[in-house]
């Protein structure tokens, strides 16, 4: 579910709190589900507690999630992800395009790219 890339700019931390965040706004982990406890998920991605920890912490902050000693780290209810979706559609769209301008590319090129695919589906 959760993926790191160590490669990437951006720290494991902040790629494990939007990751969650992205799936608590789509709806995909709904309200009062369980995230697996710190020290579990850190060592399934192979990292120390204290960024897994950071990530919660930063979540609990947003108002994603609620976390009790003993009680483990829940997904608190979020407002319908109608909006929030779209708006995900958007940022992914955004990311996508400017990695095709950082290749050389151009919005058309992005575009038809796009169509081919959803015409293969």
């Amino acid at each position: 579910m959760i993926e790191v890339d160590v490669t990437s700019p951006s720290p494991p931390y902040e790629q494990i709190r939007a990751q969650l965040a992205e799936l608590i706004r789509c709806g995909v982990l709904g309200a009062d589900t369980r995230l697996p406890p710190v020290r579990q998920l850190a060592a399934d991605l192979g990292l120390a507690a204290g960024t897994v920890a950071r990530a919660y912490k930063e979540l609990e902050q947003g108002g994603y999630v609620t976390g009790k000693r003993g009680g483990g780290t829940r997904v608190l209810a979020q407002p319908e992800p109608g909006p929030a979706r779209e708006e995900l559609i958007r940022e992914h769209a955004r990311a996508y395009l400017a990695e095709v301008v950082r290749l050389g590319g151009t919005a058309e090129e992005a575009v038809a790219a796009l169509t081919e695919l959803a015409a293969e589906r």
